[in-house]
């Protein structure tokens, strides 16, 4: 079955399609240092909504990640939904690999899409990335929401044992998941209850898209 029908890349196609009939369009911003970054944005931007910025964390891209929460916020938000560096369509040349790198290259999409204040809130990863956002772009940013988001962790956390995984390393593994094994590993550490069954052609599928 995965070697001719997709079910990742046919959701794809779905969500790009809903972004769309939900009032966002697709937008690719080159930085103009090696940097393209693609970002969701409004149609029609409302003068009367508040803007707000949704920035994704890690193992999915900004549709897989925020899909279910255009429903609720796009009648009251200007909502911008970034992919982002090496996510979805967006990459870099550069060798930055930092979450400052990242907030930079968010802050510079959103300065040619002319918004000068908004809102921003971060899942896991992104949480902090729109920490760094917050703290380096003041004038821009109002209020935040971190979501999931370790900000005040330390290297001895780690160390001590506070989280599953014993090193930094070994929790990108298993965050951006390369094997089946990892990818069931990334489904029971995220999930209080775990699906069980989940097929291994499905899982090869969720790494080969999302890759």
């Amino acid at each position: 079955m995965g070697k001719w029908f997709s079910m990742c890349a046919a959701r794809e196609w779905y969500l790009r399609w809903y972004f769309s009939v939900s009032g966002l369009q697709s937008t690719t911003t080159d930085l103009g240092d090696g940097t393209i970054m693609h970002c969701w944005v409004p149609k029609s931007p409302a003068e009367s909504k508040p803007n707000l910025l949704l920035i994704h964390g890690m193992g999915a891209n900004a549709m897989w990640q925020f899909s279910e929460f255009l429903s609720p916020l796009i009648g009251h938000f200007n909502l911008y939904i970034p992919d982002l560096v090496f996510y979805g369509r967006s990459w870099t040349t550069r060798p930055e690999r930092t979450d400052t790198f990242q907030a930079q290259c968010v802050a510079a999409v959103m300065a040619a899409q002319g918004v000068r204040r908004m809102h921003v809130a971060g899942i896991s990863y992104g949480g902090f990335v729109g920490y760094c956002l917050a703290a380096q772009f003041k004038e821009m940013v109002e209020r935040v929401v971190l979501c999931c988001t370790g900000v005040c962790m330390e290297e001895k956390d780690m160390d001590e044992g506070l989280f599953p995984m014993a090193t930094v390393e070994e929790a990108a593994s298993v965050l951006l998941p390369q094997t089946v094994a990892k990818a069931r590993d990334l489904l029971r550490l995220t999930f209080y209850n775990p699906p069980r069954l989940v097929p291994r052609f499905f899982l090869n599928d969720f790494i080969k898209v999302l890759r």
